[in-house]
């Protein structure tokens, strides 16, 4: 009998990606194959996202076909798993009565449960228990890893839905970090991301086993073979010196820092309960500039928060040109849920928001093409990932700045080697590999 085979959608975030990679290595571990369209499908499943409404709006209309796929074979399976299933826990299966299992971000193994059980009947799966870091994993790409550090958050940003789907902030044993790290390394990883919803505030909750966050990143990156180290995201009220200090010191941590902003206005700051204002934001910019000159900063900014004045956005516009990032994800404000800022008074009109939006990205990209040229006429280690997108003659990588590279070369996908870079967009550099590489 031919091996049952899955579909797997993922929306959202990187630490929805690394849940989808054990998923998938949770379901061949169990016999299944996976399959490139949905209707070739045994099992049909969505990882989904709740942070934007765009994304649940997408999901929606994905898990259309799943339901039409489920009519025509109703010996179909349909799952939905991720923070979008935690946040709408009480009424999933009574909105969309063809979804079989729901299960939330901290029950992932339990998927497996019940498609190996007897049961017949609807089945959901909610408890914040456990983290994904034991399940086996089916990575995109064999030289590179996302290694999950902690799962939940503490903070409570008057915008986010995090904590309520994926609970209170829980820190990984740090020897079970290196040990992973060591077996990830050991199976051909080269490119590791340490992954949490903020990275900073890691082992604050471990007692005697306590690490700081930049103790672990040493700890990870002694570990032989992890020739590139990342993390994603830290929270700009916990960047301290030592982190910064650990770009310079640790030869693997690439010189990339993601320190979202979200607004450049203290008041509207204080309403979205990020416990920094706008000032302490900047000096977190200056410790990194005084360490690491060369650092490429990305960011995140939300525009159009609820009571957001003209006066508030153009304060967002001044940061964002004198931090000159090197590239930044910009979102329209939806109303979460559940959250404080979905009750708020002063909700924005969307056209307002959209126009707002379209200076922001304008700028935005201006400032992130200044920021490409400095690469010009250097020769920078590329990470190669594969084929140019837009032109498979040419191979795409990725710089430890975390920029995209199009290029002329002869090297092979997990390869590290030399470019010239000969042009740069706001988003991408180009260039020619040298003749000489290394692996």
């Amino acid at each position: 009998m031919a091996a049952k085979g899955y579909h797997l959608t993922t929306f959202g975030c990187q630490m929805n990606e690394h849940d989808s990679e054990r998923m998938k290595g949770m379901l061949e571990a169990l016999g299944y194959t996976q399959r490139a369209e949905r209707s070739e499908a045994d099992l049909i499943l969505f990882n989904t996202c709740s942070i934007r409404e765009s994304a649940d709006s997408r999901f929606i209309a994905h898990l259309g076909e799943a339901k039409r796929l489920k009519g025509e074979d109703p010996e179909r399976v349909v799952g939905v798993g991720g923070c979008w299933a935690q946040s709408v826990k009480e009424e999933v299966f009574r909105r969309f009565p063809f979804v079989d299992v729901a299960f939330g971000p901290g029950q992932i193994h339990r998927l497996a449960e019940f498609l190996t059980s007897d049961s017949l009947t609807a089945q959901g799966y909610f408890e914040f228990e456990d983290l994904s870091g034991h399940l086996p994993t089916k990575r995109e790409r064999e030289f590179q890893g996302w290694l999950q550090i902690s799962q939940g958050c503490n903070c409570v940003c008057a915008y986010c839905i995090v904590p309520s789907t994926r609970g209170r902030e829980v820190s990984r044993d740090p020897e079970e970090v290196v040990a992973e790290a060591s077996a990830l390394a050991a199976d051909g990883v080269s490119e590791l991301t340490l992954l949490g919803q903020n990275v900073n505030s890691y082992g604050r909750d471990l007692g005697e086993r306590r690490l700081s966050f930049a103790e672990l990143l040493a700890r990870v990156d002694a570990v032989e073979g992890i020739e590139r180290l990342r993390y994603t995201s830290p929270h700009p009220k916990d960047m301290k010196e030592d982190v910064v200090r650990a770009h310079v010191e640790l030869p693997s941590l690439c010189e990339h820092i993601h320190l979202p902003l979200q607004s450049g206005s203290s008041a509207v700051l204080k309403r979205m309960r990020r416990t920094y204002n706008r000032e302490r934001y900047m000096e977190r910019v200056a410790l990194i500039r005084e360490h690491l000159p060369d650092c490429a900063l990305t960011t995140d900014v939300i525009v159009g928060f609820p009571g957001e004045t003209e006066e508030d956005f153009a304060e967002t516009l001044e940061v964002v040109d004198e931090v000159g990032y090197d590239s930044a994800f910009t979102f329209i404000f939806s109303p979460r849920r559940g959250t404080l800022a979905a009750e708020m008074p002063d909700q924005l009109p969307h056209p307002l928001k959209s126009e707002r939006m379209g200076r922001l990205v304008e700028l935005v990209q201006r400032r992130a093409r200044e920021r490409s040229e400095r690469f010009v006429g250097r020769t920078m280690e590329v990470l190669v990932e594969g084929p140019s997108r837009n032109d498979p003659a040419r191979l795409r990588g990725r710089t430890r700045h975390n920029k995209t590279v199009n290029f002329d070369g002869t090297a092979r996908p997990g390869e590290l080697v030399e470019v010239e870079i000969t042009g740069s967009t706001s988003t991408t550099l180009s260039g020619q590999e040298r003749l000489l590489s290394r692996v």
